[in-house]
């Protein structure tokens, strides 16, 4: 339920972190930048998860302002958390800033918004790799997916002869189909193209860390199917409603009557109070939001 969407927040970071890791290592990238981009990537959702990210937006647009998780984890660690008094945020170095920053960006903009690093193109495939797995094996055992309905997905079906065969669940074996595939497309990219130096990842306007386009085919049928038969299922739809509900009564409330730790944020960090709102709305969990309504 939505109540447990911290506990799951953390899970998917630290997955991610684990996919990122494993990924890194086959193909002899930085394994300790991509488990820091991938456990800092999740710092800035607010509570309920991506409903709760685009409710967040649209009352924030109302007021000139607006919200996108990934700029949130970007501003977390490098203006609202505090390492040192003598500058603000956790100083970490450029590459890791760098792989927030561009996590949102990589599938969606060509070229020049390409990340100059391999580690947060691999992170970005990660998530993906990750929330898939996870969501198909969580539908499952909610018995809102069926293996029947989605063995006529030719990705699924794959996991699932494969997780029959080494007796274990459909996570793993999506996990490690995926990995696999994206593994072995990522190596021959950076062969065809002659990559060798940080230049060239720069330099080059296509991204280096892809899936085949088999597998982008098998991947957008399943995540097709989940949007449909997981996503939009009425458990899942009543829960993100009153997620919905509870943030947008919440921001009104604190707009309305500010309480005292709201204002201290406000005046510390010298914001608006939508700006102060979106920062502190965004860094509580599911429960605490709900808690802080009144009535």
């Amino acid at each position: 339920g939505q109540s447990d969407h911290l506990r799951t927040r953390l899970t998917h970071s630290l997955e991610v972190a684990k996919v990122s890791r494993d990924l890194a290592r086959r193909m002899h990238l930085n394994e300790d930048l991509c488990e820091c981009i991938a456990l800092a990537h999740d710092l800035g959702h607010p509570p309920f998860g991506h409903s709760g990210e685009a409710i967040l937006d649209t009352w924030l647009q109302k007021r000139g302002e607006h919200f996108e998780h990934n700029e949130h984890s970007l501003r977390i660690v490098t203006v609202l958390e505090k390492h040192s008094s003598l500058y603000q945020g956790l100083n970490l170095n450029r590459e890791v800033l760098e792989g927030l920053q561009k996590h949102s960006q990589l599938q969606t903009k060509k070229g020049k918004n390409l990340a100059h690093t391999l580690e947060a193109q691999l992170v970005d495939h990660a998530d993906a790799i990750a929330y898939t797995a996870h969501d198909t094996d969580d539908g499952l055992t909610m018995e809102i997916l069926h293996f029947a309905g989605m063995s006529k997905l030719p990705l699924a079906a794959k996991a699932m002869e494969r997780a029959a065969a080494r007796k274990t669940r459909i996570r793993g074996a999506l996990l490690s189909l995926l990995t696999e595939d994206l593994a072995q497309e990522t190596e021959r990219r950076l062969t065809e193209q002659g990559i060798k130096t940080l230049k060239d990842v720069s330099d080059s306007t296509e991204p280096l860390v892809e899936f085949s386009d088999a597998m982008k085919a098998d991947l957008n049928m399943l995540e097709g199917y989940l949007r449909k038969e997981l996503y939009g299922h009425p458990m899942v739809t009543k829960t993100r409603e009153d997620g919905e509900r509870i943030l947008t009564a919440l921001c009104d409330q604190l707009e309305k009557s500010p309480t005292a730790d709201l204002l201290l944020l406000q005046k510390k960090f010298e914001l608006t109070l939508p700006q102060a709102i979106r920062d502190y709305v965004a860094g509580m969990t599911d429960a605490f939001a709900r808690k802080s309504l009144i009535g």
